[in-house]
């Protein structure tokens, strides 16, 4: 979905998600919403823009609206068409939908940002724009920053598409049931778990995963896949083909990244 077209969707869910949370009352750990954005590049000089923009413009507005950590990353292996993925973490959709309101309002921010958005055709800042938005996990309802002594050097951003909402929501509780806790005792060290609810594809969740570097990544995953309790859920029946597709992706950080 471009992101122009969301934020009218996201005011019209604010309303249902906004009631859905009041009525779990004021003592209820909520889970945050999260908008993964992805920039498409053809250079880059176009990639350097959108990290800077980023990293001097956006990520100093945001957290200045309460909005952090922000995640900045783009492919592992650097090409002319890399992509640039954003992580954005909200407490609430209230938070989400009150963004572009709030950046239209930072003096500083429209300052900064002023020749980024305003990017001409024949002189373009990125190609597209696409975002989802996500819901967390009850089984991991915020978002994970990793310790400073073992900051990680890469990330691996899954999506799993499933055949329908219902297959979409086993494979959700697959996680809750004891994939979540394996990921992180083997030391794939999950920063977030969401599921998709405006954005393309549908229906899908998408997780972050991390680790020190490619090869103790691999090693964290071969763990995973030798885990009595992910064997277990695997054999499980009642977890039989709620998925279609896996879509990997593997990123590092770019210098306006806070994770």
């Amino acid at each position: 979905m471009i992101l122009k077209n969301m934020f009218p969707v996201v005011a019209s869910l604010v309303v249902i998600l906004g009631l859905t949370s009041r009525t779990l009352g004021a003592g209820a750990e909520l889970p945050q919403y999260f908008e993964v954005r992805t920039y498409t590049t053809k250079s880059a000089e176009q990639q350097q823009r959108i990290n800077d923009y980023w990293q001097q413009a956006a990520v100093p507005a945001y957290n200045r609206m309460g909005i952090k950590p922000i995640g900045v990353f783009t492919e592992l292996q650097d090409s002319a068409t890399n992509k640039i993925y954003v992580l954005v973490p909200c407490d609430s959709v209230e938070v989400f939908a009150a963004i572009p309101v709030k950046l239209a309002a930072d003096v500083a921010y429209q300052k900064l940002a002023t020749e980024f958005l305003s990017a001409p055709k024949t002189n373009a800042a990125y190609e597209r724009i696409e975002s989802s938005l996500l819901v967390a996990f009850d089984g991991m309802k915020h978002v994970f920053v990793p310790p400073s002594d073992k900051r990680p050097n890469v990330f691996e951003l899954r999506t799993y598409v499933s055949s329908s909402e219902g297959k979409g929501l086993n494979k959700i509780k697959m996680f809750e049931s004891g994939e979540i806790t394996v990921m992180k005792e083997v030391g794939l060290a999950p920063i977030f778990y969401g599921r998709t609810i405006v954005g393309s594809p549908m229906p899908s969740l998408v997780y972050l995963t991390c680790g020190e570097d490619l090869v103790a990544h691999k090693k964290h995953w071969a763990g995973f896949s030798a885990a009595p309790v992910w064997k277990q859920l695997q054999a499980d029946p009642q977890y039989k083909d709620n998925m279609t597709t896996a879509i990997k992706v593997m990123l590092k950080r770019t210098a306006a990244s806070q994770l």
